[in-house]
C-alpha cells in the first residue's frame, strides 16, 4: 500500500539513504526495518519503493522522486520530456507571460517536469496518492505547481468560463488500472480519445499522449501526430491540438537521444488511406491464427502498401520502430534508393541495392540465403565458416537459442541469420551488419 507521508518522512528518508550507502540486501533491509519498529505493511511499502529507486534515477535523473511501480511505468521519461519542452510556445507567441497549463491525469508528474518555467502549472488527478507524488516531485524539481483533486473532464468544461482560464493542456490518459495489467485494447483509455477531443475545445492548444499502436484513423483532422522514441523503441504517439499543432495534418517521427536532443526527424503529409486497411487484407489478419505457412500474413509492417514486394537484394534493413509506427519508413528508404522494396507482404524488412543509413535503419549485407531446413541452413553456415550466430525472427516463430543449439554452427566467423518470409514462404538469410 503506497503511503506518501511514510516515504517522505525524515526518518524513512534517512534510513533509505543509509541503506543504499551501506549496500544492504533485501534481507538486511527487512531486518533493520523490523528492529526499527515498522509494521509488516510499512516494511513492504518502504521496500517496494526502494526497489524502484534505481529505475527512478535512470528514467528521470533523480533518485529523490516519489512514485509507485504503475506511476513509474506510465510516466514520460526525461529524454522524451526534455524534447517535448520545445513544443511549448515562447512567451511572445502566447501573447502574455505566465500562461497556465493544465496537466490533466498528472500522475507522478512526468509531463510537468520539463514544461518551461514561464508557465503556471496545475496538476489534476482523481487519486490523492498520485497528487502526493506530484507535489513532492515538482518540489524536488524546484517547480511551483498547484495540485487539484478533481475529474479532468469537469475541470476542462469549467475552463472556458473561468475568470483566468488555462491556455493549454497536456493529458496522459490512464491505460491500465493496476500493476501488471496487460492493456490489450488500446482504445480503452480513461478518459477516452473522444472525451479528450471534447476537452481540447476548452483550451487554445494542447497535447495528448497515446500508446504508439493507437489506431491513427481515430485521431481527428487538423491535429499534428508525432511518434517519439529512441533507436530501438517507439514510446508514444503524441497528438497536438489547436495552436500547439504548428504543422496540422502532418505526421512526424522524431528519434531522441538520452539528453533529449533530436537525432533525426522525418515527416509526411497525413494520408488516411494508409490508416485504414482494405477489407481483403483486414480479413486476412482477422483469420490469421487459423492459418499456416504461406497463407498466413505476419503484419509487422504497418500496411500492405508501404512498399512494393520484390526479390532479395544485396542489402536488407530494419527500420527504426518510430518509422514503422509512423508509416514513414518507405519515404525514408526511397530517399536513399528508389528501388527499395519489401520481400514479403506485411514484414518490415526493406531490401535495397544501396545501404540504408543509420539512425533510421539498421542495415545488413546479405551474403547467402536458403530455405529454412536444418540441412540447407547448416550447409550455408559451413560454406561461409560461420560459428557464432545472432538469430533474428520476423514472420517465423521458434525459440532462437534452441534453434542455434540445434544448428550447431562451427567456424571462425560471426554473422546474422534471419528467419523470415519471401512472398509468404519461409526463408533463411545470412548477412553481416553493414
Amino acid at each position: 500500500m503506497f503511503c506518501a507521508s511514510l516515504l517522505t518522512s525524515t526518518k524513512v528518508q534517512e534510513f533509505i539513504r543509509d541503506a543504499f550507502k551501506r549496500k544492504l540486501d533485501a534481507l538486511q533491509i527487512s531486518t533493520a526495518l523490523s528492529k526499527a519498529g515498522y509494521s509488516n505493511e510499512e516494511r513492504s511499502t518502504i521496500m517496494d519503493y526502494m526497489a524502484l529507486v534505481p529505475k527512478i534515477k535512470d528514467k528521470f535523473g533523480s533518485e529523490e522522486l516519489l512514485c509507485d511501480k504503475l506511476a513509474l511505468e506510465q510516466s514520460t521519461a526525461q529524454d522524451i520530456g526534455r524534447w517535448k519542452a520545445n513544443l511549448w510556445p515562447a512567451d511572445s507567441e502566447v501573447g502574455n507571460a505566465g500562461a497556465t497549463v493544465h496537466d490533466l491525469c498528472c500522475g507522478m508528474g512526468g509531463d510537468s517536469f520539463f514544461i518551461p518555467a514561464s508557465f503556471k502549472i496545475v496538476g489534476v488527478d482523481l487519486e490523492e496518492n498520485r497528487l502526493a507524488m506530484y507535489r513532492h516531485n515538482m518540489a524536488t524539481f524546484g517547480k511551483a505547481a498547484e495540485a487539484l483533486c478533481a475529474d479532468v473532464r469537469e475541470v476542462a468544461s469549467r475552463n472556458s468560463s473561468a475568470e483566468n482560464p488555462a491556455t493549454f493542456f497536456t493529458i496522459d490518459p490512464a491505460r491500465r488500472a493496476q500493476e501488471g495489467e496487460n492493456q490489450r485494447d488500446l482504445r480503452n483509455l480513461t478518459p477516452t480519445l473522444e472525451e479528450v477531443i471534447q476537452i481540447s475545445k476548452h483550451y487554445q492548444g494542447g497535447m495528448v499522449k497515446l500508446p504508439p499502436g493507437y489506431p491513427p484513423a481515430e485521431i481527428p483532422d487538423g491535429t499534428e501526430i508525432l511518434y517519439l522514441g529512441g533507436h530501438s523503441d517507439c514510446r508514444e504517439c503524441l497528438v497536438l491540438f489547436g495552436t500547439l499543432a504548428k504543422h496540422p495534418d502532418t505526421v512526424r517521427a522524431v528519434m531522441v537521444d538520452k539528453a533529449g536532443n533530436a537525432l533525426a526527424e522525418w515527416s509526411r503529409p497525413r494520408d488516411r488511406s494508409q490508416e485504414t486497411l482494405d477489407d481483403e487484407f483486414q480479413e486476412k489478419l482477422d483469420r490469421n491464427d487459423s492459418l499456416e505457412g504461406k497463407d498466413r500474413t505476419y503484419r509487422t509492417a504497418t500496411s500492405r502498401n508501404d512498399l512494393p514486394i520484390g526479390d532479395i537484394a544485396e542489402y536488407i534493413s530494419e527500420p527504426a520502430p518510430i518509422l514503422i509506427r509512423s508509416h514513414l519508413f518507405s519515404i525514408a528508404a526511397q530517399a536513399q534508393d528508389p528501388e527499395v522494396h519489401l520481400i514479403s507482404e506485411g514484414i518490415a524488412y526493406v531490401a535495397s541495392n544501396e545501404p540504408l543509413p543509420a539512425p533510421g535503419f539498421t542495415c545488413y549485407q546479405v551474403i547467402a540465403h536458403s530455405e529454412i531446413s536444418t540441412g540447407a541452413v547448416r550447409a550455408m553456415l559451413k560454406e561461409h565458416d560461420i560459428g557464432k550466430l545472432t538469430l533474428k525472427l520476423r514472420g517465423v516463430h521458434l525459440d532462437p537459442d534452441a534453434e542455434i543449439k540445434r544448428l550447431k554452427p562451427k567456424g571462425k566467423n560471426s554473422a546474422i541469420l534471419f528467419y523470415t518470409r519471401k512472398a509468404g514462404e519461409k526463408i533463411a538469410l545470412l548477412g553481416f551488419l553493414y
